[in-house]
């Protein structure tokens, strides 16, 4: 029993030796190192990453601001030949006609030139009268609805591009100078475009 006793205090006796300090102190700031600079990796691979999401945005944004404004200028320009093409399919409609109608023109014209005599007009029958002049009116307003007008320059300044001047003859007042003072035959227009040149005779102030 003595043995044990004596063996029991012996191991209580016995010191551990503890761990050095330094050591663990070492391997702990040498651990909070570590983490650190994988944090500080970890952020400036984060930064390098957002700068180029970044940088791919703003070439993405480019990108399609261009072909936004390709594509707005190629709708641009389709609707503008669209509307080209509408208005020389409506010129070609409009101005069809117009062989025909130079080719009535001259009928139209041989009415106009039955009616310049009055006297001579008036002792034909009025019932034979009334007749053509009622078929004239229907030949007019037929070639007026499809866009047939009259071009009578009497009065208005003689102008090369409309009128087509047959002489100039001899007028006292100044103001009938360079004039249209006759028209011996009456133009035409179609929708605007002159198809006939009126035929005058132009004042000249002496």
């Amino acid at each position: 029993m003595t043995d044990e006793n004596t063996n029991k205090k012996t191991d209580e006796n016995i010191d551990i030796e503890p761990q050095n300090t330094d050591e663990v102190i070492d391997d702990v700031t040498i651990e909070s190192d570590d983490t650190l600079d994988d944090s500080v990796l970890a952020e400036e691979s984060m930064q390098e990453t957002v700068k180029k999401l970044r940088e791919k945005l703003k070439l993405a944004t480019k990108e399609k601001q261009e072909y936004l404004d390709g594509w707005q200028r190629t709708k641009a320009d389709y609707m503008n030949a669209k509307k080209d093409e509408e208005v020389r399919r409506k010129d070609i409609v409009k101005y069809a006609k117009e062989d025909l109608i130079g080719e009535i023109l001259p009928v139209l014209e041989s009415f106009d030139m039955a009616f310049v005599n009055k006297e001579q007009w008036e002792k034909v029958d009025k019932n034979w009268r009334m007749g053509v002049e009622y078929i004239y009116s229907q030949f007019r307003n037929v070639l007026e609805s499809n866009g047939l007008t009259e071009v009578n320059p009497i009065g208005l300044p003689f102008d090369p591009n409309r009128d087509e001047a047959l002489e100039h003859v001899a007028v006292t007042d100044e103001a009938q100078d360079h004039t249209v003072v006759e028209v011996t035959q009456k133009g035409y227009e179609l929708h605007g475009k002159l198809i006939k040149a009126p035929r005058v005779k132009v004042g000249e102030f002496r």
